[in-house]
């Protein structure tokens, strides 16, 4: 079980993992080793997390989620397999937290009342100002 917050923890089977060759440093040892990883979660799937963080989820993670409701993490930031594999979980649980954040709700405000009067005494003085720059009569 991965333990994301006091309420929501992951099955390990939910979590996909497979082993890619990564580029970067390593010298020939990164044309022999596949230390990097990609991690694969169904989200849409997921019996652990409740609905509503299933979607902020899909909304947080943006464009790391395929048409399927697949999450791809990629991890290739070290040269050793554990270490990245740590590293895509650390991600994922991170993300995953994020989503599971109520998001505030957004109380309207109305504009001030100084606001409200600057706001037409500007407009007032733009329109004079375009009065000005009117062909007259005496043209």
């Amino acid at each position: 079980m991965v333990r994301i917050t006091g309420r929501i923890s992951l099955d390990e089977g939910e979590i996909e993992e497979r082993f890619i060759r990564a580029s970067g440093p390593g010298g020939q040892n990164v044309n022999k080793t596949a230390t990097a990883v990609q991690l694969r979660f169904r989200i849409v799937d997921s019996p652990s997390l409740p609905e509503a963080v299933r979607q902020r989820l899909v909304r947080v993670a943006g464009r790391r989620v395929d048409k399927s409701g697949v999450l791809t993490i990629e991890a290739k930031r070290y040269r050793d397999q554990s270490r990245n594999r740590e590293d895509a979980l650390e991600r994922l649980v991170k993300l995953i937290r994020k989503a599971a954040e109520k998001p505030a709700p957004r109380r309207p405000t109305k504009p001030t009342a100084g606001s409200r009067q600057r706001r037409l005494d500007d407009k007032r003085k733009r329109g004079d100002l375009k009065k000005t720059r009117r062909p007259g009569i005496d043209d």
